[in-house]
């Protein structure tokens, strides 16, 4: 590529025959950047006949080093030129190219998985897919742990690695995953670390990440020092050194997983956009600026290291407050199709929920299970540790039953459906739990008792969340003056509500329980059921249930 002529500069850029191209990048930076800087716009100079102008949409993490570059490349120029950079985030941008909406001459993404996301929602859009030359990435920065850096001792004192957050042994943070790619990075690798004997880790672990999303990643940083324990926060190593160059009251030092990492690329993206005033394509004059500028970019490593980017190879040296000298070793993370994969899932076990959880309390909840303990003891023991898998904003009720329960209903309501955010309706749940063995006795009214909890779910539906009944039994119906099995299908198919789903998720415990039954009551709501005899299988149906929400009723 020939060297572009500018008015009053001798372009000398021998580095346009020497483009660095990256096969495999190490992909997973997600920079952070605390501040906005405006882009530098160049004057015209009354030399020049006229100003080209190019226009640059960048990640909010890299256009600091961008509008630096721009800048410089303005003025030796001779002001005949104008480089904007507009500071965007790449979920925002991915969007709008997605629906044919940019003006814009060049686009950098934090990630060449936005990419992928761009040509999904364009494909959901009905769009055609955006037209675009992607080129190899400009930079690269490794996911690491960020902790807060008076807590670095205490952090160090056990190896950080992803084999620890999956087994929930290391506090960590995730800042949502639709707007980072740093997050949903580090949820690959995070993947590529679980047991081959044990899928349900990994959806157990994102459940785990759920449960408090902070609203940005500054926001998560900001809850690192204040943390009872060490925690850490699932970033890039260049949005911890953005952080650290605000000159912070309290810095942050990245904490490289000793399991190894993945890392992000920054593709430079050629957009095709018509001329904004006549509609016509854009100036071959105006895309030889742009390879001019591309050209300036891939010669300005020196820049890129100053605000904390390795090169394109993930090779390099940094000089940065709270970074390792030399680059990690890092994989690629360029599956997008993994990676969505993976945002699918995270979608799917992330939704808030409403459940109404209807307990057994019949007399043969008294019977011992497998490992000798009462089949009451293990569903109290579970039921400690599953309400440790849900968030906050879970919105739960508890109801328990057994025949003539309450008059002639085989129910009765204990605690309403609400938020476990709410530390006087957490406190009455745990209460109910712990009287449960007090509550013992009667015959399994299980029919009506499901019907009843579908119709409250229902008549009280928020349709911004999954609504669902969960459901725990050691039997099967026993309740002769009640609803028979096909009775209790032929009214739940009356009231079936397709833009009112409420499906049922049955566990059952124990010999006695009629898995046939609970299936087809199951299936006739689009449900689940399960059969549980551990304490321990009771947060693996859970995880179950929250993962295959998106499924259903087709799951494999």
């Amino acid at each position: 590529m020939a060297p572009v002529k500018m008015p009053g500069r001798k372009l000398i850029l021998s580095i346009i025959g020497a483009v660095v191209v990256v096969g495999v990048v190490a992909s997973g930076v997600f920079l952070w950047v605390g501040g906005y800087l405006n882009p530098i716009f160049a004057s015209a100079d009354p030399g020049c006949a006229e100003t080209e102008k190019v226009v640059v949409v960048a990640d909010t993490s890299i256009a600091p080093a961008l509008t630096e570059i721009a800048e410089q490349f303005d003025e030796a120029s001779e002001l005949c030129l104008s480089t904007e950079i507009i500071a965007q985030d790449s979920a925002d941008t991915a969007a709008v190219v997605a629906s044919g909406g940019a003006e814009a001459d060049v686009w950098v993404p934090e990630s060449s998985v936005w990419l992928d996301r761009m040509n999904a929602t364009a494909a959901s859009l009905g769009q055609s897919l955006p037209e675009v030359e992607v080129g190899s990435s400009i930079a690269s920065s490794p996911v690491v742990f960020a902790g807060a850096a008076t807590k670095a001792t205490e952090l160090a004192s056990e190896p950080v690695s992803w084999a620890r957050v999956l087994g929930g042994a290391l506090p960590t943070i995730l800042p949502d995953p639709e707007a980072s790619a740093a997050s949903l990075a580090g949820l690959l690798a995070l993947r590529g670390h679980t047991s081959q004997d044990d899928p349900r880790q990994f959806a157990g672990a994102m459940i785990e990440l759920g449960k408090s999303i902070p609203a940005s990643t500054s926001a998560a940083f900001g809850t690192l020092s204040a943390a009872q324990q060490p925690a850490v926060v699932v970033t890039s190593e260049a949005q911890v050194a953005a952080y650290n160059l605000d000159d912070p009251a309290e810095g942050l030092v990245a904490a490289y997983p000793v399991d190894g990492t993945v890392s992000l690329d920054y593709p430079f993206v050629h957009l095709s956009v018509a001329d904004a005033e006549s509609g016509e394509s854009a100036p071959a004059t105006r895309a030889e600026f742009v390879d001019a500028f591309e050209a300036e970019v891939r010669a300005s490593a020196k820049t890129f290291a100053a605000e904390g980017f390795r090169s394109p190879d993930g090779t390099g040296k940094l000089d940065i407050a709270g970074l390792g000298a030399e680059a990690p070793a890092a994989t690629a993370a360029l599956d997008g199709a993994a990676q969505l994969e993976i945002l699918r899932a995270w979608s799917v076990l992330t939704l808030r929920s409403r459940m109404l959880a209807v307990i057994d309390v019949s007399g043969s909840m008294e019977e011992p299970a497998e490992n000798g303990l009462r089949r009451i003891d293990i569903f109290q023991q579970a039921a400690v540790g599953a309400m440790q898998k849900f968030s906050g904003e879970v919105e739960l009720g508890v109801w328990v039953f057994s025949t003539a329960r309450n008059g002639e209903l085989d129910y009765e309501d204990l605690s309403p459906i609400a938020p476990l955010g709410d530390a006087a309706h957490m406190q009455e749940i745990a209460g109910i739990i712990q009287s449960l063995p007090t509550r013992l006795g009667g015959a399994t009214g299980l029919n009506d008792t499901t019907l009843a909890a579908v119709q409250r779910v229902r008549e009280t539906y928020d349709p911004e969340k999954v609504n669902s009944v969960l459901l725990f039994t050691d039997g099967r119906n026993e309740d002769e003056n009640g609803i028979d099995l096909d009775t209790l299908l032929g009214e739940l198919a009356k009231i079936d509500d397709p833009a009112k789903p409420v499906p049922v998720i049955m566990i059952g415990f124990g010999p006695d329980t009629d898995l046939a039954a609970m299936q087809r009551i199951a299936q006739a709501t689009k449900g689940a059921a399960y059969s549980a005899s551990k304490p321990e299988d009771l947060g693996t149906v859970l995880v179950d249930a929250l993962s295959q929400r998106s499924c259903r009723p087709d799951c494999g």
